[in-house]
């Protein structure tokens, strides 16, 4: 069975930090890219980091309102893959569901999403 399960989220003040982490099980997630996106109320999901599979060098790339502040990672663990955004110096505007996708080619899968909530 398939999953992606995301953890981590909360509520925080500005300037904190928070660490999501991804289980993504049930498949050859190895080979997967992995992303996390956010989408916040009443915007679109945008996409915020990727990283490519540990064979592949595990590349990063993130949307420029996040360089210097996420830090995307992964590592296989028994049977599943395991990625992660440590999320440093968090603002208001970050405030958004953060979900989980794994990709490979035309395949995807989504996890449940985590709730980060940034305030005062």
């Amino acid at each position: 069975q398939v999953q992606l399960v995301e953890s981590g989220g909360g509520v925080v003040q500005p300037g904190e930090s928070l660490r999501l982490s991804c289980l993504a099980s049930g498949h050859a997630f190895a080979i997967y890219h992995m992303a996390w996106y956010r989408q916040a109320p009443g915007a679109q999901r945008e996409l915020v980091a990727t990283i490519t599979p540990i064979g592949e060098g595990s590349r990063t790339d993130y949307i420029d309102s996040v360089k210097g502040r996420f830090t995307i990672s992964r590592n296989n663990v028994e049977n599943a893959v395991a990625v992660y955004l440590q999320m440093n110096n968090l603002q208001p505007e970050d405030t958004a569901v953060y979900y989980c996708k794994a990709i490979h080619g035309w395949t995807s899968y989504w996890g449940q999403g985590t709730q980060v909530n940034v305030s005062t």
